[in-house]
């Protein structure tokens, strides 16, 4: 009877042995992952909307998982301030000017924050610090983007549509213009007019350069050309000499 009841306590022990063993690893595991085992410090940021971010997310610095989200609080009705636990080891690397912004694990994931890198000549930020952010962009703001976006190419192509529709069938002034031939050689006539006008005219011009009593104000017109010409020359070439000096 002894026996067995020996038996019994060792077979026990065992278990309760093993059942702790094992809950010290799940501990570890869970703590290596919240990195609840490192020298952490900590740093605060505000937004307007922390769109779904919840406590116990994660912060990532240059896509590596660097703190949790500790505590998020309501400041007033337009500031929510978020603040994160982070690994000491990268406090080196996070700058004053570094800014914190909300993002998504994949499409439709977790919220987390992430911090941007600041620049070089920036120090480094300090423990309990408030670093500016971005406001993050609405899933909701995209859609209704690319709503709007969809229903103005709709009327824009219906208005398209109907234009051509209207043009096919003669109506309106283009729709006449294409489909009335008689409009079309009126058209034509005027073009072959205006060509002759400017025909005239020129010929006209040059019977005018040809009169004694004009020849004078062209020659002279055609003097001033010519020394304009010369001097424009004049300019290039001391500009060239300049420019070999």
């Amino acid at each position: 009877m002894k026996t067995n009841k020996n038996t019994y306590k060792i077979k026990l022990g065992i278990f309760v042995t093993i059942g702790i063993v094992i809950l010290f690893v799940i501990l570890f595991f869970i703590g290596s992952n919240q990195n609840l085992f490192s020298s952490k410090f900590e740093i605060n940021t505000n937004f307007k909307n922390v769109s779904g971010l919840q406590i116990g997310g994660q912060v990532r610095f240059s896509g590596i998982s660097v703190g949790t989200i500790e505590g998020i609080s309501i400041i007033n009705d337009s500031t929510v301030n978020v603040m994160a636990s982070i690994d000491n080891d990268v406090k080196k690397f996070i700058k004053k000017d570094s800014k914190a912004s909300i993002a998504s694990e994949g499409v439709i994931g977790d919220k987390i924050l992430t911090i941007s890198q600041g620049s070089t000549k920036s120090p480094e930020v300090k423990d309990g610090a408030t670093i500016k952010s971005f406001e993050p962009v609405e899933f909701d703001a995209i859609l209704n983007s690319v709503k709007v976006t969809a229903e103005n190419a709709e009327v824009i192509t219906h208005e398209l549509a109907s234009l051509l529709s209207s043009v096919n069938n003669g109506e309106g002034t283009i729709g006449k213009l294409m489909n009335d031939e008689g409009m079309a050689e009126d058209l034509d006539k005027t073009m072959t007019n205006l060509r002759k006008s400017s025909k005239g005219l020129e010929e006209n011009m040059e019977a005018a350069k040809h009169n004694f009593l004009l020849r004078g104000y062209f020659k002279n017109k055609e003097k001033e050309k010519e020394k304009l010409a010369k001097e424009k020359e004049k300019e290039a070439k001391e500009q060239a000499e300049k420019n070999k000096k």
